[in-house]
């Protein structure tokens, strides 16, 4: 069975677009989606119509979770030691993308799940940050027992999950989980790399796809969008880093 799973795509419909396209060349039995749709890119609804509209099975990421449950963005900036003016920046860019969305679209977004099994024998768990939490997760390059310690709870063989926006292959020494895998960022990438990434597991062997996008298009596209957090996101998109706004 070959299985495809995205992860945070961050409103960038040209990078989503990219990625359908090389999704019918891969042709995978199922995809799944793991998270983070619409905050910050240029396209929200678009995003989350599109998504929508193919009927992937999807779970919500930290994002859409601080879209439908503001509240959840407050406990963890509060607990955070980022600078006050990182998190008045996500405020303003939530704000606008609520407004953006709608009642009804919002409301899809909050019934979906923070996790789905997937897989012919239901041996592949999708978490967008970790099985207890939508916005901390371990990093792929972390050391094996942080891995194992984050993810064993599940029970399953393969774990698979986003948010980091780094993606990346593990195999460990134990039986659960024995295989850890980061899908990567499909719209906003951290790694250097300014593609679009994403994951597809064929039976046991999961590889990292790299698909090329018109980058400049979507940097067209955050100029006129109007969004605050726009400029932000286009130099993260620039760099292919995290950076502050």
């Amino acid at each position: 069975m070959r299985i495809a799973i995205l992860s945070d795509i961050h409103g960038n419909l040209t990078a989503l677009e990219a990625v359908l396209a090389d999704l019918r060349a891969t042709a995978p039995d199922e995809v799944l989606f793991g998270g983070d749709l619409a905050d910050s890119g240029s396209s929200p609804v678009e995003v989350v119509d599109r998504v929508r509209d193919l009927r992937w099975r999807c779970i919500f990421g930290n994002t859409d979770e601080m879209l439908v449950r503001p509240d959840a963005l407050e406990a963890f900036a509060a607990k955070s030691k980022a600078p006050a003016a990182l998190w008045d920046a996500i405020r303003a860019i939530a704000a606008a993308t609520r407004d953006a969305l709608g009642a009804e679209r919002l409301a899809w977004l909050a019934q979906l799940p923070p996790g789905i099994c997937g897989g012919e024998r239901g041996t592949l768990d999708l978490v967008h940050a970790s099985p207890t939490s939508a916005w901390l997760a371990p990093a792929i390059d972390a050391p094996e027992s942080d891995l194992i310690a984050a993810f064993k709870s599940l029970g399953k063989e393969v774990v698979a999950y986003g948010h980091t926006h780094l993606p990346g292959i593990r195999r460990l020494s134990a039986s659960v989980p024995r295989l850890v895998l980061n899908s990567g960022s499909v719209g906003l990438p951290y790694d250097g790399d300014p593609r679009a990434s994403y994951l597809v597991l064929d039976d046991d062997q999961p590889t990292i796809r790299r698909v090329e996008y018109d980058l400049d298009r979507e940097l067209e596209l955050l100029a006129a969008c109007g969004l605050p957090g726009a400029a932000w996101t286009a130099k993260i998109l620039r760099a292919s880093a995290l950076a502050m706004p």
